[in-house]
This record gives C-alpha cells, sequence and structure tokens, in this order.
C-alpha cells in the first residue's frame, strides 16, 4: 500500500485527483458521521425502523453466496438498481464497478465490447484475439468480443468480479467477469409490457408474460422491439444522419421442476440486428500519409477532419448496411443428490453472424474499405458438483468443455496504394478451438472465524488456423496452464470481515487473424498470465444502513499478448495488426464500495477505484531493429474512476415518485496502444438521472443519459503511419416510459 500511495503521488495525486480522492473519503466519513447523530434521533423518535440495506446474493463462486461473505472483489447491482438506471446495454451499467471501462469499439455490427477491469483487456473485433475480461450471460461465457454489448433485457442482478477468475470461470478472464444473471419463470400468471419514446426517433417496445402450464412447468416469453430511427452522427458529405439501428429479440424460457431435488432449465433467445455501420472518425495528423500525401488533416488534436465529434465525412463503397443475427441455446440441470452433494449442469451454444461494409478511413475518397461477412460458433459443457455437509469442509469441483468455429471472409478495397486504382484484397481467415479444463475450490472452516480457500484450474487449449487469398497458410498449436488460487478470511464480527487472496489467471496463446506473410499466418504467440494479489474487507454498519467494501490489490503481468499496429510491405494494405508476447506490467491500486441509507426513502451509493498500471518492459523486433515503448501508458485504464448516485422516493397520494440521479467519472485515459495525442481522452463525467412516478401497476418515467453530453472516444487507432481513427460516445439521450404489470 505505502508504494500504491508513493506512485500516484508522484502522478499528480494532489492535483484533481487528489481532490477527488480527498472529496470521496471526506464525504463517506461525514455521512457516517451525521447519519449516527440523525439515527439517535430517528430511532427516539421511532421513524425508519427496518429500514436496511437488501441482502445481495451472488454467483461469483459457482453457488449462491451473500456478497458480504465472499473473499474476491465483487460489485453487485439487482434488478431494482437496474431498472432505476434504464440500461439498454452493459455500458449503462458501467458505474456498477471501480476500475472498470466498457467501450463499444464500433467496429463491427452488433456491439463490439471492449471490457477493461484495472487496465486489462483487450480492444479488437477480430474474433482469433481470446477475451481478457469474461461477459457471461446465465453461466455461458461469450467467447467473442463482437456481440459483448450485451442487452439489458429482464436482467435479476449484474456482478463484476475484479481480478482474474482462473479457476472458477477459467481460461480469458485474467481481468475478471461480468456475470449476467437473467430472471427465471415464476410458474405464475404476470405480465410487464413497457414502451419508449425519445430522442433520436427512439421507439422501444419491450414484453415480459410468465404463466405456468402445469404444476411443474413453469414458462417465460419474452420480447423487444428497439428502434433508433435516427443516427448519432452528421454526414457532411450526403446530408444524411448516419448510426440508426433497428433490434429485435425473440426469447423463451421454460423451467420443468421433475422434483423437489430435479430441476431442468431450457432457455433460447433470438437477436435480430440491422444497423448502418458504425461510423467511424478520421482523426489524421501531421506525419501520417493521408494527411501529409492526401491533405485529410484534422484542424486540431481534438477535433476531427470532419469538423465535429458527431460528424462524420465517410463515404462507402456499396449499401451501408450492417447486420447482426445471435441465437443462443442453453440448457440447465440442477440436482440436489442429497443433504451434502448438488450436481449443475450448463449447456450452452451461441451462434453470430454478421456483415458490415466499413469505411476505416472516414473520408469520402476510397482509400481503406473492408467488407466482412463472418460466422462465430461455440459450444460449451459444464458440469460441477458442489459438497456441502454442513462442516468444517465445503466446495465445487468439475468439467468444462468448449469448442469453437469462426470464418470471416475479407475483402480489403485500398485506394491509396497506386494512382487511379482501387485494388480488391480477399483474404478469407478460419480458426477452430478446442478447450477442456478440470477445475476446483473449497473451503476448510478452521473455527467460526478463520476460513481457508484453495482452488485450481488445469486447462488445455489447442488451436488450428487456415488462412487462404493473398496469404494461404495454415498451422496448429496447443497450450497448458494450471491457475492456482489460495485465500483466507477472518470474520472479525458479525458485521466485519477481512481477506486475502492470491489467484493466477491465464488467456490462451493463439494465431494471428491478419496477416501478411506465411511467417505471421503461421507463428503462433504465446498465452499471458497475471498473478493477482489482494488485501480487503467487507462491513456493515449502522444497524445494516451501510456497507461499505474495499480492497488493495498488486497484479504482475507476465508476457503481455500486445496487438500491435505495424507497416507491412507485404500485406497490400500498407499495415498489419500483429499479436506478440511483449510486455510484462505491474498494476496496482485500491476500491471502495459504498451504500448507505441514511433515512427512509434515500439510498445513495458510490464507489472509488485508484489504479497505476504501468509496463516494466514493452520491447519487440520491429522492421528497424528494437523498439521499446516500455514509457506508454496502459489502455483504457485510468487513474480515477468513481460513481455516485441516489435514489430518493416518497408517496404522493395513492402512488409514488422517486427521483435518480448518478454522475460517473472517468479519469483522462488512452484508448490507443500507441498514446496518440488524438486519441487521448480527456477526464469524462457522465450524468444520468430519472424521474418517476407509479401508481398501482402503472408506472410512468421520464429519464436522460450522459445530460452534459460528453464526447469521449470509445476506440481510437493509430493505422500504422497512415491516419488515425475514433469513434465518439453516444451524445445526451433522453426518453420518457410508460409500463404496465399484469399480476
Amino acid at each position: 500500500m505505502k508504494g500504491i500511495i508513493k506512485q500516484t503521488s508522484a502522478n499528480g495525486l494532489g492535483g484533481p485527483t487528489g481532490r477527488l480522492l480527498s472529496f470521496f473519503l471526506f464525504a463517506i466519513t461525514a455521512v457516517v458521521c451525521v447519519n449516527v447523530q440523525a439515527e439517535e434521533e430517528a430511532a427516539a423518535a421511532g421513524v425508519g425502523q427496518g429500514w436496511v440495506i437488501e441482502e445481495i446474493l451472488v454467483t461469483a463462486r459457482k453457488r449462491e453466496e451473500n456478497i458480504q461473505d465472499v473473499g474476491l472483489s465483487v460489485s453487485a447491482m439487482g434488478s431494482r438498481e437496474i431498472e432505476d438506471n434504464f440500461a439498454r446495454d452493459i455500458r449503462d451499467l458501467g458505474q456498477v464497478s471501480p476500475n472498470l471501462v466498457i467501450d463499444d469499439t464500433a467496429q463491427g455490427p452488433g456491439g463490439v465490447a471492449s471490457v477493461y477491469i484495472r487496465g486489462v483487456g483487450v480492444s479488437e473485433v477480430e474474433k482469433n484475439f481470446d477475451p481478457a475480461v469474461g461477459v457471461v450471460v446465465d453461466g455461458v461465457f461469450l467467447g467473442a468480443m463482437s456481440g459483448g454489448i450485451t442487452r439489458a433485457l429482464d436482467l435479476e442482478r449484474v456482478e463484476v468480479l475484479r481480478g482474474p477468475q482462473g479457476t472458477l470461470f477459467g481460461r480469458n478472464t485474467i481481468g475478471g467477469v461480468i456475470n449476467l444473471e437473467r430472471s427465471k419463470p415464476t410458474g405464475e400468471f404476470g405480465a410487464k409490457f413497457r414502451a419508449t419514446v425519445g430522442n433520436y426517433d427512439t421507439r422501444k417496445i419491450d414484453a415480459l408474460v410468465n404463466f405456468g402450464v402445469t404444476d411443474q412447468l413453469a414458462v417465460k416469453l419474452s420480447g423487444s422491439f428497439d428502434d433508433q430511427g435516427e443516427g448519432f452522427y452528421d454526414n457532411i458529405n450526403t446530408g444524411r444522419d448516419e448510426g440508426r439501428t433497428e433490434y429485435q429479440s425473440l426469447g423463451f424460457n421454460a423451467l420443468y421442476t421433475a422434483s423437489d431435488a430435479l430441476e431442468f432449465e431450457y432457455t433460447y433467445q433470438r437477436e435480430r440486428t440491422d444497423q448502418d455501420t458504425p461510423p467511424l472518425l478520421n482523426v489524421g495528423q501531421p506525419g501520417q500519409l493521408f494527411c501529409d500525401a492526401f491533405g485529410f488533416c484534422s484542424p486540431s488534436l481534438t477535433t476531427p477532419v470532419s469538423g465535429g465529434r458527431y460528424k462524420t465525412a465517410q463515404a462507402l463503397v456499396g449499401p451501408d448496411d450492417a447486420t447482426f443475427d445471435a441465437d443462443t441455446h442453453i440448457l440447465e440441470a440442477h440436482w440436489d443428490i442429497n443433504d451434502s452433494w448438488t450436481m449443475d449442469y450448463v449447456f450452452g451454444s451461441w451462434e453470430t453472424e454478421e456483415t458490415v461494409l466499413t469505411d476505416f478511413d472516414g473520408v469520402l475518397p476510397l482509400l481503406f474499405h473492408t467488407t466482412r461477412p463472418a460466422e462465430y460458433e461455440q459450444t460449451s459443457h459444464e458440469v460441477r458438483f458442489t459438497y456441502d455437509g454442513g462442516g468444517a469442509l465445503s466446495g465445487t469441483v468439475g468439467l468444462y468443455l468448449w469448442e469453437s468455429e469462426y470464418e470471416i471472409r475479407l475483402r480489403s478495397f485500398i485506394g491509396f496504394a497506386v494512382p487511379n486504382l482501387v485494388l480488391d484484397l480477399p483474404q478469407t481467415s478460419a480458426q477452430e478451438t478446442e478447450s477442456q479444463a478440470l477445475f476446483f475450490e473449497g473451503d476448510y472452516r478452521v473455527n467460526d472465524a478463520l476460513t481457508l480457500t484453495l482452488g485450481g484450474r488445469y486447462t488445455r487449449d489447442e488451436k488450428e488456423t487456415a488462412q487462404s487469398g493473398i496469404v494461404t497458410a495454415s498451422g496448429d498449436d496447443d497450450w497448458t496452464e494450471f491457475t492456482p488460487k489460495i485465500g483466507a478470511r477472518y470474520q472479525i464480527t458479525d458485521d466485519a470481515m477481512a481477506y486475502v487472496t492470491y489467484s493466477v489467471g491465464y488467456r490462451s496463446g493463439g494465431f494471428n487473424g491478419r496477416v501478411d506473410s506465411v511467417e505471421t499466418a503461421t507463428t503462433p504467440y504465446d498465452q499471458e498470465t497475471v498473478d493477482n494479489i489482494e488485501l480487503g474487507f467487507k462491513s456493515m454498519w449502522l444497524d445494516g444502513k451501510l456497507r461499505l467494501n474495499g480492497a488493495i490489490f498488486r497484479m504482475d503481468y507476465d508476457d503481455k499478448q500486445e496487438e500491435l499496429q505495424l507497416p507491412s510491405a507485404t500485406s497490400g494494405t500498407g499495415q498489419v495488426t500483429l499479436v506478440a508476447n511483449a510486455s510484462t506490467a505491474t498494476m496496482q491500486g485500491f476500491e471502495l464500495d459504498f451504500q448507505f441509507l441514511p433515512f427512509q426513502g434515500l439510498s445513495l451509493r458510490a464507489n472509488l477505484g485508484i489504479l497505476d498500471a504501468e509496463y516494466d518492459d514493452f520491447s519487440f523486433i520491429g522492421a528497424t531493429g528494437l523498439v521499446d515503448l516500455s514509457n506508454l501508458e496502459f489502455r483504457r485504464a485510468p487513474e480515477v474512476t468513481g460513481s455516485v448516485s441516489g435514489t430518493y422516493e416518497w408517496n404522493v397520494g395513492e402512488g409514488r415518485v422517486w427521483v435518480h440521479g448518478g454522475v460517473h467519472y472517468l479519469d483522462q485515459y488512452e484508448v490507443d496502444f500507441a498514446n496518440k495525442p488524438e486519441l487521448t481522452n480527456d477526464s469524462q463525467s457522465i450524468v444520468n438521472a430519472s424521474l418517476n412516478y407509479a401508481y398501482r401497476n402503472f408506472q410512468v418515467s421520464a429519464y436522460g443519459h450522459n445530460l452534459t453530453e460528453e464526447d469521449g472516444y470509445g476506440i481510437g487507432f493509430d493505422v500504422a503511419g497512415l491516419w488515425s481513427y475514433a469513434a465518439t460516445r453516444a451524445p445526451r439521450t433522453y426518453a420518457i416510459e410508460i409500463s404496465y404489470t399484469f399480476e
């Protein structure tokens, strides 16, 4: 901790960062002190008795536990808070956790997730590159970034697990996990209908129906239609607005209770997205080819070539639409074998198909366009046995099997290489992956206060790659890794617990998906690992009205896989994206989670993350020899992240009114690995708010997102000295929503 404080002080903790930290700590202290006095006065008057924070159950360890009993850094939000935030997808839930950054890279349709926790993540659309933070929906890990911007439909709970989750969640979760759980069928008749109208010609209809077929079979049907008829961007060349999206979803969920001990659940989700190609901005600068040779130079470091962050100058070579279709099947079985043993089985299938034609250069002439139709399919099987006999020993042991297939048929249209000629460069990339894992995690209760944890996972991954087109080649390789976990937690009082955890995360090696030679197509990169140690506490205060959790951590990154944008004389496009095990790094910091009920009707929530992420060594052999980039800053690793939100509700006649508001702060951070100044995000404070009224089964709400219209970049790439492109986060949006619940 001493080293953390010393380092962050050197980086300017006395400036805005220091003031924010001081304000946060002062606010917690002041609120607690004020509350003690208010609580005493309220108790004397008999007011607010029984008003406590609800228990939060999480499945961070593949079994339901109180969040206060889990010896790891986890933040969670229940269905009521999710609804209060009017979340359309997981980006609107980014404030739930410190040291979390969620963006859409806008490089493909359907939402391409760029999720970073504690500075660990991936900013890529290419599915040959594995995620570093797992997005898990109803127990199924999504193995690709495309489609990872999961829609927030019928969510019962969202959990953010920070730090490596290599024991129970496995490969490709070295940064952490976002765990999403949807509601289960109730077996009783009930329905909810919701209609929304907003700016940018947005219309949305959601419907959910629960009913029982028999005493043993319960069914839930869901549907959603979301149409944004006007895009966020204005095209200065065509006069058309761009960024329109139409999304449709149908869901079927059945729960069959065979007996008191055995149940089966099946879920099918059909999603169809038809949208404009996500617009990109040219932010080229002097020294880059498209600026120096063609005159496409940004007027400043903060303004793109088009003259505004919500203006685009792109012009596509064909229809400017994109599609993303996804079909999900999940089958679960839960069996209470006896009083001590339970078995859980989860089968998951996720298939996606997408089409997109992208104007990467973002200007009127055809310089660099790409069409990228692709198909992806994954299946997984997980079986777990959990033991809890009521004695000192409890735990989980399991087996995990995974298969995936991916093919993309790239065609790059290059208009800058040869005067008055457009090169048509085809390249098909295909990859198959197989993965097997054995895992266990167990607790041993030494006494009423002390519990020890031991876990481990052995994983074997095998990948085959096949390239055809400009480069034709194939190859295969495999990787194995054992990721251990050791921990201890000590129950200080009934309301306070401290823990220490050491865990290791692992991300598989692989093959490059974009290639410029047989060598780059067939030479694999190795796996990467993260060693994490954290010391934390969980606590409840003021008779259940205040929850305060926190942790300090240190993470050592070894053989870090870096996606390098490099010039290439053989690719035909003038550049190539290669992954190399080019760096080692250290991340350290601390996190606080705070929830408080000062008095009946008012609830407050806040979190704070301080992160110091530095390369120890970042070097590789380039075309001109050794390249040392150790001085670069991590991408999407702001020194400070923090959120403060509150909800106040009161009765009006027979109805209920509540207001909700919050601000999510992101310190300055880089979105490009090369730290190009035109792709640096200044600090941002994203403000959301809503006003709501409910009368019996009827509710009407008015809400707004990004009310201060922060226009930071969600993605930014310096394309090997040719040009830089970026995409902006959504501007201010607002809507009116009406819902009715049948019981």
